[in-house]
């Protein structure tokens, strides 16, 4: 048995998961463990499928390669539940094809992991091509006020002075300090660590509702919902280009459609876990302003 399950979703992003792949291959080979890479092929159109079929005869003593093929693009939910069901290990890791492993001694992440049993997820360090860290991968989760704030960019002006930031910062946790070891509410799915007997207890991501975006943050709210942790550890780190096949791709096309599916998830994740929670009016206010967003 593997001791890990890494699953990868490719859709029209060749390029990037040839990259992603060979420096997870490197780092995996390099590592002290067994490990398996299964790729859900999303039907793309830019010869990723013949690229995967390529990869798969990658497979070594320490590592395993696997493939799904769709003939339909099932989107980022229900693509990476098809990798969960055929996850060997007990530990399963959701890596965005986009991410480029840097620096993690896998025996040693896993160890931490294991031997936490109240951690249900877990993050490195994501960072982007600037330097900076990926902020979606650090998140407070999008309350009114925490959406508010941020949307306002209150949180932007004060979210970097002390005791200010605990008030105006929660969106993106701006209280926290990124090099040390803490308690996040969601990362982002660039790099997932979490087990396969969770993921089964959840039933994985909720792609009854989600098609692209909001998933992750909603998988995490159902991992708190059940008492886990999400821990962020800053002691290894990864690149994530950000966005190769949605919101920031060249074609306008596939940017408008990327856009509306952005905006769709979070009208639906607050009518999941939130538009009961506040008064009536609250929601009108939340939806107009998310359509606003929408227009901009």
């Amino acid at each position: 048995m593997p001791d890990l399950s890494v699953i990868i979703l490719s859709y029209n992003t060749k390029n990037t998961t040839r990259k992603c792949i060979e420096a997870l291959h490197k780092s995996l080979n390099e590592a002290n463990i067994l490990a398996e890479i299964i790729i859900v092929e999303n039907n793309s159109k830019d010869g990723s499928f013949e690229l995967v079929k390529k990869i798969l005869g990658n497979s070594n003593k320490k590592i395993t390669y696997k493939a799904i093929f769709n003939k339909i693009n099932y989107g980022y939910a229900k693509g990476n539940n098809q990798g969960i069901k055929i996850a060997k290990s007990k530990n399963i890791l959701f890596l965005n094809s986009d991410v480029i492993i840097q620096d993690i001694k896998w025996d040693k992440l896993l160890f931490y992991f294991v031997n936490n049993p109240n951690i249900g997820v877990l993050t490195v360090k994501v960072n982007t091509l600037d330097g900076n860290i990926d902020s979606a991968s650090h998140r407070g989760f999008p309350t009114v006020w925490n959406a508010f704030t941020y949307y306002s960019n209150l949180e932007k002006i004060f979210g970097k002075i002390p005791i200010l930031n605990i008030i105006f910062g929660g969106y993106h946790l701006t209280k926290l300090n990124l090099n040390k070891i803490h308690e996040i509410d969601s990362p982002s799915g660039a790099f997932f660590l979490t087990s396969k007997d969770l993921m089964n207890k959840l039933k994985g991501f909720d792609d009854k509702t989600f098609f692209l975006y909001g998933e992750d943050l909603d998988l995490s709210y159902r991992v708190k919902e059940l008492g886990y942790k999400i821990i962020y550890f800053p002691k290894y780190k990864v690149l994530h280009l950000k966005s190769m096949s949605g919101l920031k791709k060249n074609n306008n096309k596939i940017k408008s459609a990327s856009k509306k599916h952005f905006y769709s998830a979070m009208r639906k994740f607050y009518k999941k876990h939130y538009e009961n929670k506040y008064p009536k009016f609250v929601k009108y206010i939340v939806y107009y302003f998310i359509d606003l967003k929408e227009k901009s």
